[in-house]
């Protein structure tokens, strides 16, 4: 069974690593991504042609009513190529790199890749609550081991904000239990249940605030720069590249078809926060030196928009948020992939300090450009057709809004460019005149997301009709 194999391979080859040591830890995390990318090719031609072969349903915890009950839509198809693509992409870049305690460090990486999938495919509320807290222990351990001189704290600012957001998310999910005829936890139990418009109004806000803490979107946000900027790089990477989306996710599976009434009644304010989270993020990070920071508010702008798009419940909007669930994740990956190459070759995040790098690196100074031109949606990348159909979303819901929201890209670009600009262009001096050029690691991973980025923006139509029937399913289940 594919489904389950995406979640096996990651969670055994991750337990195996831990007992690894030399360049076992490496090859073993590399060789798993592989594999765990060649199963989502699989599930993917199998989805087109027998998508309930893809569907388990076992007994697990019956004295609770819960079970093992995973399946892929088109979304959840989607993330999980995400997921793949990421970690071979972290894996690929990381290769030369040595950790102290290597098997550790894989092991955590792919014990959370595990709960990531598990996150994307559960049917059962208990199992996606299960799969979401494995998804965020690792990164708890990974961040306080391996990050920077502030990690203890901010480490603990992090754990505090996810255990309140899980807490919340607990109690909605047992009352939704509790209500359901036959104590279930399945999710066609809870979408059926039909909740009185009151019950929904204050289950929306339990649901909501810890998807919110996950995005993160204002003002549940402030967990996030410090974290991405004291976490090793390659955590950050999959923290904005992938786990980011488990909020978005959520909303989209469980809160929207179960509370429809709730989101329904609360879209207003969900998309008010949302835009200003866009506005404030773009305007903290056009002020950014730290390279770490300014691209983390940048997450924070992209993932507001995203967030509001899903609240203006129509086609296009939806549409347009899952297409940029994945173009977003692919740039972002690539953002941080540059970081961690100008930190392990000058061990410096000020942008004030940098400066005339494409002398020394054409290779790198080209994806660098590519990759902040899909970052502001410039047509023909990745991130245009998205941001272009959540925009059009949005218009239909209120065209004060869409403008408001608008003017996110023209601060993208500002604050984008404006670091282009620091980083490789401009005068050397003494540090960066030393700065080589790509390894071959390096090369290969940044030279899979700029293909990604230019295919997807010459021709998005393989994601946007993998997508498409989960737009159709959620819409008949919004309350207009």
């Amino acid at each position: 069974m594919l489904t389950v194999l995406l979640i096996l391979i990651p969670l055994i080859t991750g337990l195996l690593t831990f007992g690894l040591k030399g360049s076992g830890p490496k090859v073993l995390g590399l060789v798993s991504s592989l594999a765990s990318l060649a199963v989502v090719a699989g599930a993917l031609v199998q989805f087109q042609h027998a998508p309930e072969a893809l569907q388990l349903s076992v007994p697990w915890i019956p004295q609770l009513g819960a079970r093992f009950q995973v399946g892929l839509d088109g979304m959840g198809a989607m993330l999980c190529l995400l997921t793949a693509i990421a970690f071979l992409l972290v894996f690929i870049t990381i290769y030369n790199r040595n950790y102290e305690r290597a098997g550790s460090f894989y092991g955590l990486m792919l014990l959370s890749q595990a709960g990531l999938v598990g996150v994307f495919t559960a049917y059962d509320a208990m199992l996606f609550y299960v799969f979401w807290e494995l998804a965020l222990i690792p990164v708890y351990f990974l961040c306080s081991m391996w990050g920077g001189e502030k990690r203890i704290p901010v480490t603990f600012k992090f754990f505090i904000y996810t255990f309140t957001g899980s807490l919340l998310m607990l109690v909605g999910i047992i009352y939704l239990y509790l209500q359901s005829p036959d104590r279930s936890f399945s999710y066609a139990a809870f979408t059926n249940l039909n909740l009185p418009a009151q019950e929904q109004s204050w289950l929306f806000w339990l649901l909501f605030v810890a998807f919110a803490i996950k995005m993160p979107i204002f003002p549940f946000h402030t967990w996030q720069p410090d974290t991405y900027e004291q976490s090793p790089t390659p955590v950050t990477m999959i923290l904005s590249g992938v786990m980011v989306k488990m909020g978005l996710f959520g909303i989209v599976r469980w809160l929207l078809p179960v509370l429809p009434q709730g989101a329904y009644m609360w879209s207003d304010v969900a998309i008010i926060l949302s835009v200003i989270g866009i506005i404030y993020a773009s305007c903290i990070a056009i002020v950014q030196t730290d390279i770490k920071r300014l691209i983390a508010y940048s997450s924070i702008a992209h993932i507001g928009l995203m967030s509001a798009a899903i609240f203006a419940h129509n086609d296009q909007s939806l549409q347009g948020l899952q297409v940029q669930m994945f173009n977003h994740g692919i740039n972002i990956i690539g953002l941080w992939i540059v970081v961690e190459i100008i930190q392990q070759r000058l061990n410096i995040k000020n942008m004030e300090e940098m400066g005339g790098i494409a002398t020394y690196a054409p290779r790198m100074a080209i994806f660098l450009v590519i990759i902040a031109l899909a970052n502001i949606a410039l047509p023909l990348t990745n991130g245009f057709i998205g941001e272009f159909l959540m925009f059009s979303g949005l218009f239909q819901y209120n065209a004060w809004v869409m403008a408001v929201a608008g003017l996110g890209i023209i601060l993208a670009a500002v604050y984008t460019l404006n670091m282009v600009q620091k980083v490789i262009f401009g005068q050397s001096n003494t540090l960066t005149s030393t700065f080589t050029d790509l390894q071959n690691t390096e090369l290969v991973a940044l030279s899979l997301i700029v293909i990604v980025i230019l295919f997807l923006g010459f021709y998005p139509k393989p994601i946007l009709e993998l997508v498409n029937s989960t737009s159709q399913m959620l819409l008949a289940n919004i309350v207009k």
